[in-house]
């Protein structure tokens, strides 16, 4: 086994660093998370946090926290079209979704191009640390209602940064910026 060496010289076990992780929890139990959360929200248990005019907002995202611990964090968020998150990571969290209504679509950095899936409602995503990606309401189809897309999101530990992206000509991620932030998926103002 190798050792390090601290400045008491103290013997250290040497870990891999890929063995230390910022939380206990694991994707799968953000997913189970944000699948509750959802079920919670459809069932009328979170109805004290809706807005109180039962109007959705039409110009900017909305999103309220659901739970917060010191593990994770839930938030719902009501998305409206033509914005975008922009290219972004959650620094040093995990996260999870669950899709209640209408549809996301996500833009997903694969090291190389960015991939475009759709989230429809029932639909579950996780994204472990380094996911970088933009996520935004999925255009409406004519032939459908509109309908508010509503998702629930968990990150664990609870989101302390973003860092945000663009994609450069020579097809790279160069960072721009990195925000200090407790609101889900970038400010949603």
């Amino acid at each position: 086994m190798l050792a390090v060496h601290s400045a008491s010289s103290a013997v250290l076990p040497y870990r891999p660093v890929s063995s230390v992780l910022p939380t206990r929890l694991r994707p799968a139990d953000l997913l189970r998370i944000t699948d509750q959360g959802a079920v919670d929200v459809l069932n009328g248990l979170y109805d004290h946090l809706l807005p109180s005019d039962g109007t959705w907002p039409v110009d900017n995202r909305w999103a309220v926290r659901l739970s917060s611990d010191d593990d994770v964090d839930v938030w719902l968020i009501s998305w409206v079209p033509d914005k975008s998150t922009e290219l972004h990571d959650h620094a040093g969290s995990l996260g999870a979704l669950t899709v209640l209504s209408g549809a996301l679509a996500e833009y997903r950095w694969t090291g190389a191009e960015l991939r475009l899936r759709t989230l429809s409602a029932g639909d579950q995503a996780s994204f472990p640390i380094g996911w970088v990606h933009d996520v935004m309401r999925a255009p409406d189809r004519p032939s459908e209602p509109a309908e508010p897309t509503l998702s629930v999101h968990a990150y664990s530990p609870p989101l302390t940064a973003m860092s945000y992206y663009e994609v450069t000509k020579e097809s790279s991620l160069r960072r721009t910026r990195t925000e200090l932030t407790d609101q889900p998926e970038g400010d949603p103002r």
